[in-house]
């Protein structure tokens, strides 16, 4: 091959007929009359030529992609290229198609090797995503199989070809750009003798892809964040509380923010008044402010127009149970209540508090997050189960003493993004409160992590606080990059687990 000057990745014109059909004999030396009359690149280039794209070296035509646009629907899975084409008029052609599907894909032989079909296949990509078009499909040759018919099925072959233990160019090719193999067609394509008119239908995701609806949508890629990394201070009453709370929802709103986020037990400093009781007489007492705090976060959520996670507070249950629950309070004025489920031993020890049973992801209107408190994120099982149920983000509501408490919150959370492949969000208490009982000293550096891969920080954190400072921390977190994370991160912790050999269960959606 002679050196090669310029490569070109353009629209086919008509003009191009001439070398587009030079270069597909080429491509097809074995198969005669394998290339696409005048009129039909004419038709194809008029009803969809955003679909019509061609790959030049030093302005020759070496290469092409066809394409139409279809609905799928009228074909489903089991179709032949005849009927996929009516009849090869492209009469099934449609402007609100829903699936783009490849016709017509080729590089002449002399100029393989060089990646140029990569290239016609990542504008294929493209165009599938600029359109928001559900996936590409096509029925893909499997050019070698000519060489096996007599001993190997077609799905024996493809099986092989799966396993490396044969080589296939054109289906090696094809699922190394991330095609998959959906189902074997037979009779597809008439003439082709190399692959005995067997195809094997493949199919690309767009993981872009959104449902159109008939209403506004407030779902949003980029989610900012306001973690609020809280002062412990003695307050008088409630209402100071709520002053500090409101500076705090009023600061983050102000920059735009999604999501407030609040420590676990923020409110501990209204035990003040009642340390002539037990630990737990007191933490009782601090339970009858819960309802109030809550239905005051949620005014606030709606008023300072951002979701708000309120942290956590004890809650004694009608049978006289305490818990450590929080509520994610909705900008849209509903709430929804979560709560710990594995309370520490000084919780259980001092306190007397119960952990609770359910596992759930919220719907928001930035989609789906969880809410662990504290210790809860310290166990595996609890947040693999909210990114089986599929959560993008994961607030987790702390309260520590010690660096040695932090570093467990903080380890174990950093650990959560990177095997669930989620955005994950920590904000802590600082500073004393000298006058109430066993809440003597707080150690906090609130922080957002992230997964490690190329799109993400190198060292998988956001953003952090400066430790043991009351402070806001705003963050910006993009959705977008999680679902390309899902499937083309260099490692892939969710999609590759081998649950063939374990799985984790939350036994109440048995």
């Amino acid at each position: 091959m002679d050196e090669i000057g310029k490569i070109d990745l353009r629209h086919l014109t008509i003009e191009d007929y001439d070398g587009l059909k030079s270069s597909m004999i080429s491509a097809y030396e074995n198969w005669q009359g394998a290339y696409w009359d005048h009129s039909s690149i004419a038709k194809l280039i008029r009803i969809f030529p955003e679909g019509q794209i061609a790959i030049l070296v030093d302005e020759k035509i070496v290469g092409c992609a066809l394409t139409l646009r279809i609905k799928y629907n009228h074909f489903g899975d089991s179709h032949s290229f005849r009927q996929i084409t009516g009849n090869y008029t492209f009469s099934t052609h449609s402007t609100t198609g829903d699936v783009l599907y490849g016709i017509e894909v080729f590089i002449e032989p002399s100029y393989r090797g060089l990646r140029l079909g990569r290239r016609l296949y990542d504008a294929r990509k493209e165009l599938c995503e600029k359109l928001n078009l559900k996936a590409i499909v096509f029925g893909g040759r499997i050019p070698n199989y000519y060489k096996y018919a007599t001993e190997l099925s077609p799905k024996e072959y493809i099986q092989k070809v799966r396993n490396r233990e044969i080589h296939d160019p054109t289906l090696n090719f094809q699922m190394s750009n991330d095609f998959h193999v959906k189902k074997i067609l037979k009779n597809y394509l008439p003439g082709d003798a190399e692959s005995h008119e067997y195809a094997v239908l493949l199919q690309w995701d767009n993981i872009y892809y959104e449902k159109q609806t008939t209403g506004l949508s407030s779902s949003k890629p980029v989610v900012r964040l306001g973690l609020i990394q809280w002062q412990m201070r003695s307050y008088k009453d409630i209402e100071e509380l709520f002053d500090q709370a409101e500076f705090f929802v009023d600061a983050v709103s102000g920059y735009k923010s999604d999501f407030a986020l609040f420590p676990e037990f923020f409110n501990a400093p209204l035990m003040a008044g009642y340390n002539h009781l037990s630990e737990a007489g007191a933490i009782r007492k601090l339970a009858g402010y819960t309802e109030q705090i809550r239905d005051k976060f949620q005014q606030l959520a709606v008023s300072y127009n951002v979701n708000i996670i309120t942290g956590s507070m004890p809650f004694l249950s009608e049978d006289q149970k305490l818990y450590n629950v929080g509520y994610l309070c909705h900008r849209n004025g509903t709430f929804d209540t979560y709560r710990k489920i594995h309370v520490t031993p000084d919780e259980q020890k001092f306190w007397g508090l119960q952990g609770g049973n359910e596992v759930e992801v919220f719907e928001t209107d930035c989609g789906p997050v969880g809410v662990l408190i504290c210790y809860d994120v310290e166990f595996p099982e609890l947040s693999r189960i909210l990114a089986q149920k599929g959560m993008n983000i994961l607030f987790v509501p702390f309260l520590t003493d010690t660096q040695n408490g932090y570093s467990r919150v903080r380890y174990c959370a950093r650990a959560r993004a990177i095997e669930n492949e989620c955005y994950v969000a920590i904000a802590g208490s600082v500073g004393n409160l000298p006058k109430v009982e066993n809440m003597d000293i707080q150690y906090a550096q609130s922080v957002v992590f992230t997964p490690c891969d190329f799109s993400f920080p190198a060292n998988g954190i956001k953003a952090e606080a400066t430790p043991n400072t009351e402070m806001i921390l705003v963050a910006d977190v993009d959705i977008d990059l999680l679902r390309e994370l899902h499937t083309y991160g260099a490692v892939r912790n969710l999609k590759d687990r081998r649950t063939d050999v374990y799985e984790v269960v939350y036994k109440q959606d048995r």
